[in-house]
């Protein structure tokens, strides 16, 4: 099945014209995300897609998915805590592509189409590699229904298509390019609730699994970033109506794991 997505990807592409198909299963894997990558959104013949999902849901089973009944709550891992709602709110550190939430959120750029350099450590890159092509064409038809690029602090959804989760909260984040300015704190606390009022609008929406918005390529400092990210989304929660069970702050390094647990730690 690998081969012959992988065929019908280098065909239609030009870039992969003088590429051949790796013999190895990592090299061909490594490839796929390329294609992906660099991919417009342009349309694909159905068989395509899903031939595209069978080979994704097959990574996804060998990845494997975490469930968020298998998470610790905060209360549970830092007892004593103060932080309000503890009992909702979980930190966990892993691949969010494999966590199976209700929404993940993704910090994009404002073309909201992905990022499209290969292989990029972005989470934008990995969500749009793990959902496959039509969640840049969902974003596309996004773009294409507005006249300008998608503003800071404001946040868009889509379907999951094949990740875990079923729902996918776009966010643009402030990138940081000197000093913090208040306007930057604003901006980041208002990505993380305007993601927050997005889901409620959902009736089927009960978990939201927050990334490290604007930390990363966006250059926000961390240790500020996380003392928003707590105090926005606790505050929300103060005023929701309680229909949020569960809000999870994702980390992927040790670095952000002792960050947000410092937070959490009762003092």
């Amino acid at each position: 099945m690998l081969n012959v997505l992988l065929d019908a990807l280098m065909t239609e592409s030009k870039a992969s014209a003088n590429i051949t198909i790796p013999e190895d299963s990592a090299g061909k894997w490594r490839l796929l995300q390329a294609l992906m990558n660099i991919r417009p959104p342009v349309s694909i013949r159905p068989e395509l897609l899903e031939l595209q999902d069978r080979v994704l849901t097959a990574q996804c089973q060998a990845k494997g998915v975490t469930y968020l009944e298998a998470l610790q709550s905060i209360q549970m891992e830092f007892p004593g805590t103060r932080i309000p709602f503890a009992e909702r709110l979980f930190l966990w550190r892993g691949d969010i592509t494999t966590l199976v939430a209700d929404a993940i959120v993704n910090a994009t750029n404002d073309r909201l189409l992905g990022c499209f350099i290969p292989h990029h450590r972005c989470i934008d890159n990995a969500i749009h590699s793990a959902a496959g092509i039509q969640l840049r064409l969902e974003c596309n038809e996004i773009m294409r229904a507005q006249p300008h690029a998608e503003p800071t602090g404001q946040a868009r959804i889509t379907r999951g298509y094949n990740l875990p989760a079923r729902y996918v909260l776009h966010t643009v984040g402030p990138i940081i390019t000197d000093q913090v300015t208040e306007e930057h704190k604003r901006v980041l606390a208002s990505c993380y609730t305007s993601c927050l009022h997005l889901v409620a609008q959902y009736s089927d929406i009960r978990s939201v699994a927050f990334c490290c918005i604007s930390t990363g390529e966006f250059r926000f400092p961390r240790n500020l970033a996380a003392e928003i990210a707590v105090q926005t989304v606790c505050d929300w929660m103060k005023g929701s109506d309680g229909r949020m069970e569960k809000v999870v702050f994702n980390v992927f390094t040790q670095e952000d794991y002792g960050i947000y647990a410092g937070l959490f730690r009762a003092v």
